[in-house]
């Protein structure tokens, strides 16, 4: 095996070409192998029995990545990477809201609610069993920091992109090893969901919890029936990137905007500006842009399958780079502790899924829990890939519900606002003053939940 490795890096001497150069070709290699792949029948058929193609791109990542069985990546390359998982995850919800039209507001708002009530069950519900389990077991016996008690919600809701940016507010606050743990646990999160969720929708379709269909929609057969010439499909194409590149700098220029006056508020806003991502912005812009093409009546500049392919591609090339920079090192060295916190995690979700939205949504239970569940475990890209695999044609209404509530939820949850001032708090009261204030939170959700059902019956 070793004179195998050898003559494979002899082959290619990634070493010797400029880190940028090797990780941007590749990028754009991988992005290119996904989108081709992802419509070969073969992979159809994978997705079919609930596994996605990026799975067995991040795997395959994960192997040949400098912390691999055969590491012929340089770490060089995959440090670049760490970095990318923000910016695909911001392309992801600059994409959510464009290509579909804004929903009647009639009818709408009510499952809304449900769907943002179970989000913010599953957020708070994650400092409540995360604090629970660093003050009764990982204190005690592995003497952690008490900022470890915010490791699910980061690494699970926010996913990379937070736990990069929180790793500097971690290190400010003493707690060194911060970053490379929320690395860790955004890359177990994202693995956890696409496998369990994966496993759940065969569970799902044996037992009739959804009906699968073929993954074809009507605006490909247009497609397939009209065809148009390769020139215009680059300008489609260009123009579809273009509007999501509006919302992203939309975004941007509305965090630049916040974080000029939050000087002018005192020093914890400015603390909170400092390391507040500008992911959530992006799909607020995603609802301006829409709002106005729809105001000015140019929605027939947005193609929705274009939209949705940008952001299936970025979803899946986050996947794959998350997966080929896991630090398997570090995971090995904390293991334990991980391995509780992700555990704890991961049955507080599934509880939320089964237990809660069993009682709480009257239709598509499946399709809407499971997005949930996706986006409370590895982010919201996560949830949409295992949407897709639920609900190939966007056949249910899910996407448009999870849509609109990721517009107060993502603000606030999920590498927004409380993410970011939860290791500030903890800092300032302790871990179980927190905690009883998430468990006093999550018990109002749940009561709240309760009388929301009771009304609308």
């Amino acid at each position: 095996m070793n004179e195998i490795f050898e003559i494979i890096k002899d082959f290619i001497p990634l070493s010797a070409i400029p880190s940028f150069t090797v990780s941007f070709g590749l990028l754009v290699l991988i992005g290119f192998l996904l989108s081709l792949g992802r419509r070969l029948e073969s992979a159809m058929r994978l997705e079919r029995f609930g596994i996605p193609i990026a799975l067995l791109f991040g795997l395959f990542a994960l192997c040949v990545g400098p912390y691999g069985p055969i590491p012929v990546l340089p770490e060089s390359v995959t440090d670049i990477w760490v970095n990318l998982p923000s910016p695909l995850l911001t392309l992801v919800f600059a994409t959510l809201m464009i290509g579909r039209p804004i929903p009647n507001g009639k009818g709408i708002w009510k499952p809304v609610a449900n769907q943002a009530l179970l989000g913010f069950l599953l957020g708070f519900g994650q400092y409540l069993v995360g604090g629970l389990a660093v003050l009764l077991f990982l204190t005690p016996y592995f003497n952690v920091d008490p900022l470890m008690g915010c490791l699910i919600e980061v690494g699970f809701e926010g996913g990379h992109g937070a736990a990069a940016i929180m790793g500097q507010s971690f290190e400010k606050l003493g707690f060194n090893g911060g970053l490379d743990l929320g690395l860790a646990m955004a890359t177990v999160g994202l693995l956890s969901s696409t496998l369990i969720g994966s496993v759940l929708v065969v569970i799902a379709r044996s037992r009739g919890w959804v009906v699968f269909q073929a993954a074809s929609t009507k605006e490909d057969s247009i497609y397939s029936e009209n065809p148009i010439s390769f020139w215009e499909q680059v300008r489609q194409l260009l123009c579809n990137l273009g509007l999501a590149g509006c919302a992203v700098l939309f975004a941007v220029l509305m965090l630049s905007f916040i974080r000029l006056l939050a000087p002018y508020f005192g020093g914890v806003l400015t603390d909170v500006a400092n390391v507040f991502p500008v992911f959530p912005l992006a799909l607020v812009g995603s609802f301006l842009i829409r709002f106005i093409l729809e105001k000015t009546g140019k929605e027939r500049l947005v193609s929705s399958i274009l939209q949705r392919e940008i952001g299936i591609l970025s979803t899946d090339l986050l996947i794959t780079i998350a997966m080929a920079g896991l630090n398997l090192p570090i995971l090995r060295n904390d293991w334990i502790p991980l391995s509780i916190l992700a555990i704890s995690g991961l049955c507080w979700n599934l509880a939320g899924m089964f237990i809660f939205a069993r009682i709480t949504f009257k239709e598509e239970w499946f399709e809407r829990s499971l997005t949930e569940f996706g986006n409370a475990t590895g982010v919201a890209a996560s949830g949409l890939l295992l949407l897709r695999l639920a609900d190939p044609i966007d056949s249910t209404k899910t996407l448009p519900i999870f849509s609109i509530k990721q517009l107060f939820l993502q603000p606030l949850l999920s590498g927004g606002l409380i993410t970011v001032i939860a290791p500030l708090v903890i800092n300032k009261i302790g871990l179980l003053e927190w905690t009883e204030i998430c468990g006093l939170i999550t018990i109002l959700i749940i009561l709240s939940t309760f009388i929301f059902k009771l009304n609308n019956e």
